[in-house]
């Protein structure tokens, strides 16, 4: 008897010493991200979108990716204080959102304008360069530059840069152009496919990959609007992660990982012209 209750005291504890080396390795992921200090590892929600081609999207495996997503996961690593999750929703609540303080900083090739440094602030270190272009479709002969959108649909999302350049110039210029709002990517490829808007401003590697993988028949004319700078956006208390992902920016960019995610994603080394 008592060699049988030793038998099952040695089964006992095998199994027990089982299931706490499983947890362990489990919980790998959670450990490695404790901090220097030995504090516990801060959540951060990252706001992104799922409409904007080869930045922030949903791919045909229904994955989230894309260039800003995957910069997200490749400075993740870098910080070992804090784990970011993605969360993603229209671009146009956004900003609210941010401001809400639903999210931690927002990852959707954000320029800067005014409005946004009034309310939000930037990181420093910026992770690409946004060419802003006139688009038409491939068959559109008549419009070649901006100045040519007189009396034209151009269709923008809300709150975006691209919105606001257009109203400015708009206004600025007395260009005499028809603003037409609108948040799907998808919605806008087709009415500029029919002709229920004349023209769109975006990049020259969004056309790409629409021209690529949808068939849009869109052509960039004229030069670019903006060729500016593109960063993440945060809360204006926000400064210790502000100072975070630069550092990681920063290293990504020594690495070389931020120029081999831009040829990856946006089909050449938008990161060059900083």
């Amino acid at each position: 008897m008592k060699k049988i209750l030793f038998l099952l005291l040695l089964l006992l504890m095998t199994l027990l010493t089982a299931c706490a080396s499983s947890e362990k390795l489990d919980g790998g992921s959670n450990e490695q991200k404790t901090s220097q200090g030995g504090k516990g590892v801060q959540k951060i929600i990252v706001g992104t979108g799922t409409q904007f081609p080869n930045i922030c999207f949903i791919d045909e495996k229904g994955n989230l990716t894309g260039y800003d997503v995957e910069l997200v996961r490749a400075i993740d690593e870098k910080l070992p204080e804090y784990e970011f999750e993605l969360k993603t929703m229209e671009f146009s609540n956004l900003l609210l959102s941010l401001e809400t303080r639903k999210i931690d900083f927002i990852a959707h090739q954000m320029e800067v304008n005014s409005e946004r440094e009034e309310k939000f602030l930037f990181n420093k270190e910026p992770y690409n360069v946004f060419p802003l272009k006139v688009t038409v479709n491939e068959k559109n002969n008549e419009i070649q530059s901006i100045e040519d959108l007189k009396g034209k649909n151009v269709s923008v999302s809300p709150t975006s840069n691209s919105a606001v350049f257009i109203e400015k110039y708009n206004k600025d210029h007395h260009l005499g152009a028809n603003i037409v709002y609108s948040s799907g990517s998808v919605d806008v490829n087709n009415q500029l496919a029919s002709g229920r808007i004349d023209a769109i401003i975006t990049t020259p590697f969004a056309v790409k990959y629409y021209n690529e993988s949808n068939e849009a028949q869109q052509k960039v004319v004229g030069d670019a609007l903006l060729n500016s700078k593109v960063y993440f956006l945060l809360n204006k208390d926000e400064v210790k992660l502000q100072e975070r992902l630069d550092e990681a920016i920063v290293e990504l960019k020594k690495e070389g990982v931020i120029s081999d995610l831009s040829k990856k994603w946006l089909g050449d080394d938008y990161t060059v012209d900083f």
